[in-house]
């Protein structure tokens, strides 16, 4: 079962995320009529310092809000509050998704005076780009914490060598190991990697040594035949020559 794993922690976190950061967008661009800027940071600023609040700070309170209505009532509405640890699990992983778009957030400025002598800015908060945010949950994932699967209160660490260290707002949660996902496991809906196409020069996640799982690849010439250096005739046709190129494509054995 996928459930609990730390692939499912991953969906969560960043779903919850995306959820936020896409609402927020919405807000700041005048498309939804509940919200808009954050007005709360109208007016201050640090003259002494030289600069104010101004143009249109993503009021990322209301899409963290709407985060939570969305997202996390149906999970308490099933379960009864938290009810389960799996599902106490899902609700802290919602949350840390919605920290990280938090957390990311930047301040951007921009200057006023006499030929760009930035005498005074102008800043307003804005989010990071979701591709940022991303990162930043892959990283949580990749440092993901296992959590003992008898809810007592509060949720805790499988290690019991752990216990006492504290569980942070931002870290993701997962109950169960993942599977073995490079096999085949039909009962599982996993397909495995074999036959898959690679790329035998990466070393990320589509290059061959990682997507073949240590088991190699195979290498076959692939034959391409398209239409090209098309050119428009006086009248009226399109003349076009055919072009063959031969690549060589990488599948995982």
């Amino acid at each position: 079962c996928f459930a609990g794993t730390k692939e499912t922690a991953f969906i969560y976190a960043v779903t919850s995320a995306g959820l936020v950061h896409s609402v927020t967008r919405s807000c700041s661009a005048g498309n939804m009529t509940e919200c808009s800027c954050d007005m709360s940071l109208r007016h201050g600023g640090s003259a002494s310092e030289g600069w104010h609040w101004g143009g249109c700070s993503d009021d990322i309170h209301y899409g963290m809000s709407f985060s939570r209505k969305f997202l996390d009532v149906p999970i308490k509405n099933v379960t009864g509050k938290s009810g389960s640890g799996l599902a106490a699990m899902n609700l802290h992983n919602n949350e840390a998704g919605r920290q990280a778009v938090a957390k990311l957030m930047s301040v951007d400025c921009r200057c006023h005076g006499v030929s760009g002598s930035c005498a005074v800015k102008t800043c307003w908060k804005t989010m990071s780009s979701f591709e940022k945010i991303g990162r930043f949950l892959k990283d949580k994932y990749e440092n993901s914490i296992q959590i003992s699967d008898r809810l007592k209160k509060k949720l805790r660490r499988k290690e019991k060598s752990q216990r006492k260290m504290p569980i942070g707002k931002e870290d993701l949660l997962y109950l169960n190991k993942s599977p073995n996902y490079c096999v085949e496991d039909q009962k599982l809906g996993i397909p495995g990697t074999q036959g898959r196409e690679c790329n035998r020069t990466s070393e990320g996640p589509d290059g061959c040594n990682l997507l073949c799982c240590g088991r190699g690849y195979n290498t076959h010439v692939v034959r391409h035949v398209e239409r090209c250096e098309c050119k428009f005739v006086w009248c009226c046709y399109v003349r076009c020559r055919r072009c063959e190129t031969m690549t060589d494509v990488h599948t995982c054995k």
